[in-house]
């Protein structure tokens, strides 16, 4: 499911996600659990094979939604944003799900007009447990 949301300007804002919000950077778009297959895992068995992960994913653009002007090419392409994740997800082999989806927010920050990302990436490795999480944040200034 993809899905934006805009809302006032204000100093520094608290979304409906729990995500503060910078000054001037109160437009995001959010793509909630997209999947991605990643090696991933501190044993070699684990990294034999693509596992299965979910990563959802908030990006503040640089460009607020009122100046896009209904213009496509003026937006920020958050079907790009999927791709790049994807396909860097699947091109790598890290033994913590931290390593990913800390290069995953410095590759999203570099290749697109944002100003700020937070990506949250789910691994399903614990028996008893639904999923396993990390969360990141990053800005252009980190």
């Amino acid at each position: 499911m993809v899905f934006v949301s805009s809302l006032a300007k204000s100093a520094v804002r608290v979304t409906p996600n729990g995500v503060d919000s910078p000054a001037g950077a109160t437009d995001q778009i959010h793509v909630e659990e997209l999947e991605i297959f990643a090696r991933v895992g501190v044993t070699e068995n684990e990294r034999a094979n693509p596992q299965r992960l979910t990563l959802s994913i908030t990006v503040w653009p640089t460009e607020p939604f009122g100046n896009l002007r209904d213009d496509i090419t003026s937006a920020t392409n958050y079907s790009g944003i999927c791709e790049v994740a994807r396909d860097l997800a699947a091109g790598r082999s890290d033994r913590l799900i931290e390593t990913l989806a800390s290069e995953l927010a410095s590759k999203l920050l570099q290749s697109f007009k944002i100003e700020k990302v937070r990506l949250e990436l789910r691994k399903f490795v614990l028996p008893d447990a639904k999923h396993v999480a990390v969360i990141v944040t990053r800005t252009l200034q980190d």
